[in-house]
């Protein structure tokens, strides 16, 4: 009797989490489908008018046919500039919080501050960044303030990240490794931080990714334009980067082809995004492939 009056409630649960599942399915489709739908767009219309001398040409604020070689360069020394500063810290940070920081309202606290760091608009960063190397220091937009200033912004994301995926690896691991007599240094650098390794290097994707695309920072502490020289190491030089070009192209440039820049620069922001994504699964797909083949 019972069977048969929980038949129809049972069938409605299942319909229900069928439906619900469909939904949510729906949802996932609708959001892959509009982020392809977007880069076909940019990459159709700037590949086929992409040449390899657009990427080492320089800029020419008249004439058409200039390339973007001084702002690509820019966008990938201070990418360099600010991933070797927020790096090591934001990692280190992650690690002490999640292994080393004890329970306390003060590591609360620093966990609360470091949240809402991550959410803070990239602008706050850029305007931090004109204050302290333009107004304090005197020594003007360039791509050492603007590599700093973008690290400042990576650091929450990287130690918040960083901080998740040790927290998520099973305790047993780190037992286990006590258990055999590791120190506690030992098993969180050769047990636990592999494991977090996947989680690690997605966040450190993300931040990269993000870094190199960002524009409002390298507005404010970089400045809009480059010293004029396609390889210029010099950290006090002008620090356009691509970002900040796509964005004078599109609305003050003078040249007849700007259209087509923009087109182009669009389609190299893409790709060198995605490329960033994939050389950092690489190390996990090797380790994958290596234990695979040992098993």
């Amino acid at each position: 009797m019972n069977q048969k009056v929980n038949f129809p409630e049972k069938k409605s649960r299942y319909m229900l989490d069928s439906i619900l599942t469909g939904f949510l399915w729906g949802m996932a489709a609708v959001v892959v489908l509009t982020i392809v739908a977007l880069l076909f767009m940019i990459l159709a219309k700037g590949l086929p008018i992409l040449t390899p001398d657009f990427l080492v040409k320089l800029p020419d604020e008249i004439l058409a046919g200039g390339g973007v070689g001084p702002f690509l360069f820019n966008s990938v020394y201070v990418l360099i500039i600010a991933m070797i500063i927020s790096l090591p810290i934001g990692v280190g940070a992650g690690i002490y919080l999640a292994e080393y920081a004890p329970v306390s309202k003060l590591t609360e606290f620093i966990r609360t501050c470091v949240e809402s760091l991550a959410s803070v608009p990239s602008v706050v960063f850029g305007l931090f960044g004109y204050v302290l190397f333009v107004d304090i220091f005197d020594i003007g937009l360039t791509i050492l303030g603007a590599g700093i200033a973008l690290s400042l912004l990576n650091l929450p994301v990287i130690t918040r990240v960083t901080e998740e995926a040790i927290t998520s690896v099973p305790g047993e691991l780190r037992e286990a490794s006590l258990a055999m007599g590791a120190t506690k240094a030992t098993t969180i650098v050769k047990i636990v931080i592999p494991a977090a390794m996947p989680g690690i290097l997605t966040g450190i994707s993300l931040a990269a990714c993000r870094a190199f695309g960002e524009s409002a920072v390298i507005l404010l502490a970089g400045g809009t334009g480059t010293s004029g020289n396609m390889w210029d190491f010099n950290p006090l030089s002008q620090g356009g980067t691509l970002p900040v070009h796509l964005w004078y192209v599109q609305s003050e440039a003078l040249v007849e082809d700007a259209v087509q820049i923009a087109d182009k620069s669009a389609a190299v922001l893409v790709i060198i995004v995605l490329l960033i994504s994939l050389v950092m699964r690489i190390p996990l797909w090797m380790r994958n492939y290596s234990l695979r083949q040992r098993r």
